[in-house]
């Protein structure tokens, strides 16, 4: 089987990344799926509020992370990633906090084996942001935490293609421009 080419799918939380990765499975992309929203969800499920606070967080979304890109290797070919442990990176720089062994071994492996594409979709804010369970960030909290991520992806090397807000068929074709067909 030949290495899947993996693409990335990054930007400010609330700019419609999940709506792109769903329009993208639809038209039959194979795409995996964030790891954070649903670490928050099972842990919130739990009685932990605010879990991207807990220690072990960042190292968590990171083994998801790995788990879900492995599962999907399985399956070869083209896949859309949404969000990478670069994305962690960056939410780690945002928080102030520190990297653990599990987010520092998933950098050292993507950064060694060029394990993503280079060229990663950077989804522009939307003028707004919807507070959810998960997402209790303001506008421009996000706005400082996408410029975070440019940064990350930019350091190590990414080149950054820009989805501006606009129709989710307008950003899907634009990301479509540069991502081979599903077979």
């Amino acid at each position: 089987m030949t290495e899947p080419r993996r693409y990335v799918l990054t930007g400010a939380p609330g700019a419609g990344k999940t709506t792109l990765i769903e329009a993208l499975s639809r038209r039959g992309h194979l795409v995996i799926r964030e790891a954070a929203t649903d670490i928050i969800a099972a842990r919130q499920a739990k009685g932990c509020a605010e879990p991207w606070q807990e220690p072990d967080f960042l190292d968590a979304v990171a083994r998801l992370q790995r788990h879900r890109r492995l599962a999907a290797d399985a399956h070869g070919g083209v896949q859309i990633h949404d969000r990478s442990p670069l994305c962690t990176l960056a939410l780690a720089r945002h928080l102030g906090r520190g990297v653990g062994p599990d987010l520092a071994a998933e950098i050292d492996w993507i950064t060694s084996t060029g394990t993503y594409q280079p060229l990663v979709f950077l989804t522009a804010p939307l003028g707004f942001i919807r507070r959810t369970a998960a997402r209790r960030i303001s506008y421009a909290e996000s706005l400082a935490f996408a410029q975070v991520h440019q940064e990350v992806y930019e350091a190590y090397g990414h080149r950054l293609v820009d989805v501006p807000p606009g129709s989710v068929r307008d950003r899907v074709a634009l990301i479509e421009k540069h991502v081979p067909c599903p077979v």
